[in-house]
């Protein structure tokens, strides 16, 4: 990822808090000399630097997971489109401004039942309100985990980049949080925060 040093984000406590924020991640390796992208749910154990999910086991990615030194897994935050109209000085041009964490590890496929049980128990508590795994049938939630390959991910670099108008000025930063603030898309008025917090700290 290319990272200019004014948009890098560096504290684990900041980016493990996106990625969980951002659950819904890419999985990219290599298959067969190609790159390959799976969407998947991630659940985030920071105390570990540990990540774990699924993929169904009739996706061809996982059979060559040992053959990749390191695989990536891309979280998206929030983003949006950034008009140079809202710039104090001109010309000036479009962008866009973002959050991502990029996460390199190495893959451990799961096996074990009780581990693989555990791990799906741990990725529906992340995201669920009210269904409990433990409701289902055992001879069915049996027959659901033989279609799916379970892994975990032991992190070995994190990259952070929030690029967050950190190359302007105060006066266009603040100009471009009035605008996003406006806005009726919560992703926009999301940056904005993340824009006035950043911009506190500095």
């Amino acid at each position: 990822m290319y990272l200019p040093q004014h948009f890098a984000v560096t504290d684990p406590v900041v980016l493990f808090d996106l990625m969980r924020q951002f659950g819904f991640a890419t999985l990219v390796s290599v298959h067969e000399g190609r790159p390959f992208a799976t969407h998947i749910p991630f659940t985030v154990y920071p105390e570990r630097n540990l990540l774990a999910s699924h993929i169904a086991r009739a996706n061809p990615q996982w059979t060559s997971f040992n053959q990749n030194q390191e695989v990536l897994v891309i979280f998206q935050g929030d983003h949006t489109y950034i008009s140079p109209g809202w710039y104090e000085k001109h010309p000036s041009v479009p962008t866009w401004n973002y959050m991502t964490v990029h996460a390199y590890g190495k893959v451990q496929i799961v096996e074990e039942s009780a581990a693989v049980k555990a791990l799906l128990r741990d990725l529906v508590v992340q995201y669920e309100q009210q269904w409990k795994m433990e409701e289902l049938p055992e001879d069915y939630l049996h027959g659901m985990m033989k279609g799916i390959v379970a892994f975990q991910i032991e992190i070995t670099r994190l990259l952070g980049k929030f690029k967050l108008s950190q190359n302007r000025s105060r006066a266009d930063r603040e100009r471009v949080i009035a605008a996003l603030e406006q806005s009726p898309n919560p992703s926009d008025r999301a940056v904005a925060r993340k824009m006035k917090k950043h911009s506190e700290q500095v």
